[in-house]
This record gives C-alpha cells, structure tokens and sequence, in this order.
C-alpha cells in the first residue's frame, strides 16, 4: 500500500494541473473578448477584422501559407577556378624562363671555341647531312602548336585549372633546364654555327642580350637566337613535346584527326631539330624523357584521387610535391574536355537583377 505522504503529494499535483488548465481557459477567453467589436450583442457574431496587407501580398501569402522555409547549404565545387592560384603559377613560370635567359647569357661566356673544341660526335650527324632551313621549319611548327593550345584553351570551360598545370610544369622543365646547362656546357654541336662574340665581364652588354632575347622568344628566325652553350637540353623539343601534350590531353578523344596533326607538327619539328644540326641527340631524347615524365606524373597524381593520400605512392616523394597539392587541393575529380564561350554575354550580374526583378512583378501581378 502506498503511504499517506505520498498520496498528499499526489493530490498536491493534480491541484496545481487542475488550476493552471483554467487560468490558460480563461486567458483565452479574455483574449477572444477583447478581439470582439464593443458594440455587438451576446447573440450576434463578430466580424473578423480587416487585413491591412496589399491583395497581392494577402494572396500571395494565403497560397504559399503551407511552404517551410528551408536553407540548404550550397554544395562545394568538385572543380573551383582559383584564378589567382593560377597567377601564382604564371609568375613562377616567367620567372624560371627569365632565369634561363640570364642563365644562357652566364654560359655563353665559357663555351669553348669552335676550333679548339670541334663538336662532339653524334650517330645521327654522321648518318644524316645537315639541312639549313630545317631549323626554321621547327621553330614554325612550334608556334602553330603554341598557338593551337591557345585557341583551345579560350574555349575551355576549365581553364584556370588547365593554365595552371601548364605554367608550372613549363616552369618546373625550365628550371631544370637551368641547371643543366649550367653545371655541364657542351661545344657547338657543328661547325656552322655562329656565336655572338664574348662580352668579358660588360654587365650592360650582358644586360641588352637578356632583353634581346626575352623580346624575340629566344627564336632563331626573329634574330634572336645569337648564344650558344644551351644544348643539353633542348627548350625548343620541350615546347613541342608539352603543348601537343596539353592539346591532347584536354581535347576529347574523338578529335582523332586533330590530334594527328599536332602529333605530325611535334614530330616533324623535333625531326627537323636534330637535321639542322642545331642540337645534340642526346639533347633532344633528354627533353622528350623529361618532359614527358613530369607531365604523365603531375596528371596522374592530379586524376587519381586515391594516390594522393596513399603511403604507397612514391611520387608523392619527389620535391614539389607540396607545391602541387597547394594547386591541386581543391580539385576533387579529373577534369573534364568541356568546352564554353570565352565570354559570356550578358553578364552573370546583369542576369541576377533582371532574374530578381521579374519575379518581383510576378508577385505583384498576384
């Protein structure tokens, strides 16, 4: 049986339930009377007030009375364009072809002369005569393909990312270039050549062929091509490899014949490289090895996400590992071969305000 002292405190609760129901009771009540027009009878009905709001607004607000406001975070994109990551990568880029120019000019100073030193001996010299125009030939091929990856990267729809990677594996190529051409300075690689005269320690001189060069593309068809010592390895092999590379690469893969014929310009080009007689054969397979190389690694680490993070992956090793996942850590998935306009018309503000207004007159048209 249950105690005395607890059925009085079950009685208290129940007594303290019974007084709140009514105060709430009447607290409705007194609510409802003082909403009631003063002058009515007893039996009469009251009228319901007048809304005060617009008739478009009442209407609007009596159809969509049911609907629950509900705010959905945006989803984050898979593929962000981080333009200015892609600066980043422009600036690294220049700078490391800048370098090369200067780096041309300092080897230039200690290559050997021609009669004291002869060219080394090359199998493919020795089979093939030199050609002199052939040089020409692949500087021309090289700039149609420059200037192919440029069209096809305006029409990109990703282009940022595809910039990016471009800049810095140019940059990265031409670092690398730096440092070879530095630490081992090869004679001209034939008797043909003709070397601007050594300067000797005149900074200014120096000074006016880094611009020379730098405003005619180191090209020897704009005159500006004029040093010698930058053979091993050969840039104009690493231009042609990449950019049919990047063509390729971000092109769909039904453009078959498209692809050939920047494959027919590469090669024909790097051909031609070697039938001037303008570089070493050697010079011309280190480029192709390399370039290649770096760009089959960047792309498959950038397309696989999985190798990433993976304690198996041992291209995660290399040193500029970190500076690619800083261009790469927002890039969730492998880019695809899709392609827009260069500039939309009319502009994504435009196409807001003119969005907000109709609706607008739609909810005053209600």
């Amino acid at each position: 049986m249950a105690s005395p002292q607890l059925l009085r405190e079950v009685d208290s609760v129940d007594t303290q339930l019974d007084v709140h129901m009514e105060q709430h009771a009447s607290d409705l009540s007194n609510t409802f009377n003082r909403s009631s027009p003063s002058g009515n009878d007893e039996g009469s009905q009251s009228q319901p007030k007048q809304s005060t709001l617009p008739n478009g607004l009442r209407k609007s607000s009596r159809k969509h009375q049911d609907y629950i406001k509900i705010s959905v975070p945006e989803p984050k994109k898979r593929l962000p364009l981080e333009w200015w990551k892609t600066g980043i990568a422009f600036v690294y880029a220049l700078f490391n072809l800048v370098l090369t120019t200067v780096m041309i000019t300092v080897v230039h100073e200690r290559v050997p002369a021609k009669e004291t030193s002869p060219p080394l001996p090359d199998k493919f010299f020795d089979y093939v005569g030199r050609v002199e125009w052939a040089f020409s030939i692949s500087e021309i091929n090289g700039m149609i393909l420059v200037g192919l990856w440029c069209c096809q990267w305006l029409f990109l729809r990703y282009k940022s990312i595809a910039a990016r990677r471009f800049f810095f594996i140019m940059g990265t190529l031409y670092l690398y270039r730096c440092m070879t051409i530095y630490v081992t300075t090869l004679p001209v690689p034939g008797m043909h050549m003709k070397c601007a005269p050594k300067l000797h320690g005149d900074s200014q001189a120096k000074l006016q062929r880094i611009l020379r060069m730098i405003s005619g593309g180191g090209l020897s068809i704009t005159g500006s091509h004029i040093l010698c010592g930058d053979f091993l390895y050969s840039g104009h092999t690493v231009m042609l490899t990449l950019t049919y590379l990047f063509i390729k690469e971000y092109s769909p893969s039904r453009f078959w014949w498209y692809h050939l014929l920047c494959w027919l310009l590469s090669a024909v080009g790097v051909v031609c490289i070697l039938v001037g007689h303008e570089h070493y054969t050697v010079d011309v397979v280190i480029a192709y090895y390399i370039t290649t190389r770096l760009f089959w690694w960047y792309h498959t680490m950038a397309n696989i996400q999985t190798l990433r993070s993976s304690p198996q992956n041992y291209l995660s090793r290399s040193w500029w590992n970190p500076v690619f996942r800083f261009f790469e850590k927002n890039v969730q998935t492998k880019v695809p071969c899709s392609f827009s306009w260069p500039i939309n018309w009319p502009p994504s503000c435009f196409k807001s305000s003119c969005k907000n207004y109709s609706m607008v007159q739609s909810a005053r048209r209600q």
